[in-house]
């Protein structure tokens, strides 16, 4: 998970300090140097860390902080509020226009995830209600366009493209009159990347430029190659001018170090972050919210987006009138395990949950995904009758589904004991789907 490691780090720095009820300038200056290192060791560009250490360092030792009720939380205070302004303090939207096309040009290096984005980016903006025109002018990678075309057609986007033959200016240019006769008004340039940055690569971006009029210069980076990521956007910036940041595979980045170097380094925005595989999976860059999830404070605005994303409150309702009812079968509980997917899984929902920062180490032993799977599996080898009336489960049957779902009967029966201990405590707590009461919406619980 992102910040794992440096979560963890400085929940243990902050630990100690919180259990002084003073503090002395040389706990501050301890504390920090600790703070210091664990930054360093996530990858974080070393003058960045030198001038986040000082400016904390700075506001902490003050006689507000050290003679206050709580010096402690004080210190974790001044360092949330560092933090969010090392990465930008406010949230940037990209600068779509409200008349007119919008030009986004996706540039960076080859294998950071650009095309992948390009196609996150379009369903992203289809979503808030623009058309946007996907355009193929990486001409140099084999199936780059094929790529292109396929993820498009899942985002429900239209691809423009003039095949590998033709230059990516004369595409780039194709794909403007081509979104004024169809009245596309976001049209996004996935342009070819390299395995390093080289003066052609740079000069073909120059002249897409001199002959689009491009709204947004948006640099595609991999997160998890650090502070390469950092070097690669001060490069690109120096010599084609960026406007923005994508970071991807930010969720296989347990270091994240680049997340905070990089608005630092070269001042630009990080617009989004890819924390998945799935083009669903790329979130609004939200300063505070990062912040608060590298102390360990949890994401709960995130999670609530995230829930009402891909939570139906239709469905949600029905499900908890059959909680409530007791009458919720094997379809219902498969539902929900689909919807826990759907967010990411129970691993990714549970670092969004204040306190639970530091502790996902502890958690992924305990938390058995390919379990998940399998319970999928065998509730698949159920009839429709078994799974609309579990009661109908007896020796023979679970034995059938045993064979079906190639497990041993022992799984089959650790399930169906599971679903029934979990109708049972439903039954004795009404509310636990946290019913609409006085006009407020209903919340959402999972059985498992």
């Amino acid at each position: 998970m992102a910040f794992e490691n440096l979560s963890e780090k400085l929940q243990n720095v902050f630990k100690s300090l919180k259990s002084k009820g003073r503090l002395t300038e040389a706990d501050v200056k301890a504390a920090l140097k600790e703070v210091k290192l664990a930054l360093l060791e996530a990858d974080v560009n070393f003058k960045v860390v030198r001038q986040f250490v000082k400016a904390v360092q700075e506001r902490a030792i003050g006689q507000d902080v050290m003679n206050g009720l709580n010096p402690g939380q004080m210190v974790i205070k001044i360092v949330n509020e560092q933090l969010v302004e090392l990465m930008g303090s406010e949230t940037v939207e990209l600068p779509i226009s409200q008349g007119g096309t919008t030009v986004l040009m996706m540039v960076g290096l080859q294998g950071a995830g650009k095309t992948t984005t390009a196609a996150k980016l379009a369903g992203k903006l289809k979503s808030k209600g623009k058309t946007p025109l996907l355009v193929a002018c990486d001409v140099y990678r084999p199936a780059a366009i094929t790529q292109l075309q396929v993820n498009g057609e899942k985002q429900g986007v239209e691809v423009f493209s003039m095949g590998d033959k033709k230059s990516p200016v004369d595409i780039a240019k194709g794909a403007m009159e081509h979104a004024k006769a169809h009245g596309q008004n976001v049209v996004i340039l996935d342009t070819a990347g390299r395995l390093h940055v080289d003066e052609g690569m740079m000069q073909e971006l120059a002249d897409i430029k001199d002959q689009v009029d491009v709204s947004a210069t948006v640099l595609v980076v991999d997160a998890m190659t650090g502070q390469d990521a950092v070097n690669v956007a001060e490069t690109f910036q120096e010599k084609v001018g960026i406007d923005g940041v994508i970071l991807t595979k930010l969720d296989g980045d347990a270091r994240g170090g680049s997340a905070l170097s990089i608005r630092a380094v070269i001042g630009k925005p990080i617009y989004y972050v890819g924390m998945g595989e799935k083009l669903s999976d790329l979130e609004q860059f939200y300063p505070e919210r990062m912040a608060s999830r590298i102390l360990g404070m949890g994401d709960v605005m995130s999670l609530i987006e995230r829930v009402e994303a891909q939570v139906d409150e239709e469905k949600a309702r029905e499900m908890e009138k059959k909680f409530k009812k007791a009458e919720f079968g094997f379809d219902d509980y498969l539902e929900s395990m689909e919807q826990m997917k759907n967010m990411g899984g129970l691993q990714s929902v549970l670092s969004m949950l204040p306190g639970m920062g530091g502790k996902m180490r502890e958690l992924e032993s305990m938390i058995d995904e390919k379990d998940m799977a399998r319970k999928e599996a065998i509730i698949l080898s159920m009839t429709p009758q078994e799974r609309a009336n579990p009661s109908l489960l007896n020796v023979s049957r679970k034995n059938r589904i045993a064979r079906g779902c190639g497990l041993d009967i022992a799984e089959v029966n650790r399930l169906v004991k599971q679903f029934e201990q979990a109708r049972k405590m439903i039954k004795k707590m009404p509310g636990l789907m946290g019913g609409a009461k006085g006009g407020k919406r209903g919340g959402f619980r999972l059985p498992f």
